[in-house]
């Protein structure tokens, strides 16, 4: 996710940071954002459950201090709020499974077409 602009300019024209997002928007963003991340929160709970009550001996605990500090690095990475990155967010995150398009109802056509876009773009990277 990190080597694609922001600033991509769409088919029609439109780059990504000139996107401008109603209220209405805002707060369905910011629900769906939360979503995501409670789903990535909770997966890496699991993880860390799992593999905290398998410590037997000193060196496990650095194996859940560098998971756990890998896992920081990666949600820090990938969830970023930043109106003029959230269609890449979220593209990334509907890719992964952590959110469904139907989370993002409400969002104007500029938006979803970009998310769509960024779902298709990471989807033929992972294939090449």
């Amino acid at each position: 996710m990190d080597s694609l602009s922001p600033s991509v300019q769409q088919r029609d024209g439109t780059m990504m940071r000139d996107l401008t997002w109603s209220h209405a928007e805002k707060v369905i963003a910011r629900e769906a954002f939360r979503r995501a991340l409670d789903r990535e929160f909770r997966e890496t709970i699991t993880k860390t459950k799992e593999i905290a009550k398998n410590i037997e001996q000193p060196a496990d605990l650095w194996e859940l201090e560098g998971y756990l500090t890998d896992s920081r690095k990666e949600i820090d990475r990938q969830y970023d709020y930043r109106y003029s990155v959230l269609p890449l967010v979220f593209g990334n995150l509907v890719r992964r499974g952590r959110l469904r398009m139907e989370e993002l109802s409400g969002l104007r056509e500029d938006k979803l077409k970009a998310i769509r876009s960024y779902v298709r773009l990471f989807d033929d990277a992972d294939a090449a």
